[in-house]
């Protein structure tokens, strides 16, 4: 992610003003672009780790539906999603965790709950909350366990119909937010003295400064159109 910013940020500065002084202004630019990248990825990561977090608790209400303690249905639960997925894995290195505080005789309330910091995710937050009541008032955990699987599913189920409602228009997004580098590269190959009055001057360097500015106000804005949290 980091090299692609700067290799954004060096392209755009010498498509738009050849010449290397204006890094010195834009070098904020790729740091934007860096964000919007990592915040991108983390979404990914954490739309997949909800998945991973769904099987999980699924495997666990079997479990205990089949007479296991909570503890046991937790490496029961381990064992499973080692099955499914590789031990390098998110859901796999908390579960492995939890088992080590469980062997240790931490509370299952507490283990949870800690997980629920870890990860930093609301769904799980809630999970573990209403599971250290439900532990410590002897609620039914199946049932707090079944409405935390469907909770989950409704949210992923209408994250990916927002995904395939906007998947046309994301990539009709990145498309446009090329075509503006594109054109100006052709120009440059195929009209040089025609762009030629643009660099080097005040005038040209305001007026590439102005469509610079338009460009990213109107990718910035391009990128909330097509960004809806669920």
């Amino acid at each position: 992610m980091l090299s692609k910013s700067v290799g954004i940020v060096v392209l755009t500065v010498w498509l738009y003003y050849r010449s290397v002084w204006p890094l010195v202004v834009l070098w904020p630019l790729g740091v934007w672009y860096y964000r919007g990248l990592e915040s991108e990825s983390m979404e990914i990561k954490k739309s997949e780790f909800l998945v991973q977090f769904k099987e999980a608790v699924q495997s666990m209400a079997a479990s205990l539906h089949t007479g296991y303690s909570v503890e046991n249905a937790v490496r029961e639960t381990q064992k499973d999603m080692l099955l499914m997925y590789s031990k390098n894995e998110m859901i796999c290195k908390e579960l492995n965790f939890m088992v080590q505080q469980i062997q240790i005789k931490i509370p299952a309330e507490q283990i949870f709950e800690d997980f629920a910091k870890r990860v930093r995710l609301e769904d799980v937050r809630n999970f573990a909350n209403v599971f250290a009541a439900a532990k410590r008032s002897g609620g039914d955990m199946i049932a707090i366990i079944q409405n935390t699987v469907n909770q989950i599913g409704d949210k992923i189920d209408v994250r990916r119909e927002i995904d395939t409602i906007l998947a046309a228009k994301r990539y009709e997004f990145k498309v446009m937010a090329v075509i503006p580098y594109v054109i100006i590269a052709y120009m440059l190959l195929s009209f040089p003295e025609f762009m030629d009055c643009l660099y080097g001057n005040m005038i040209g360097t305001g007026v590439m400064s102005v469509c610079l500015l338009v460009y990213l106000a109107a990718y910035a804005f391009g990128v909330r159109l097509v960004k809806i949290e669920v």
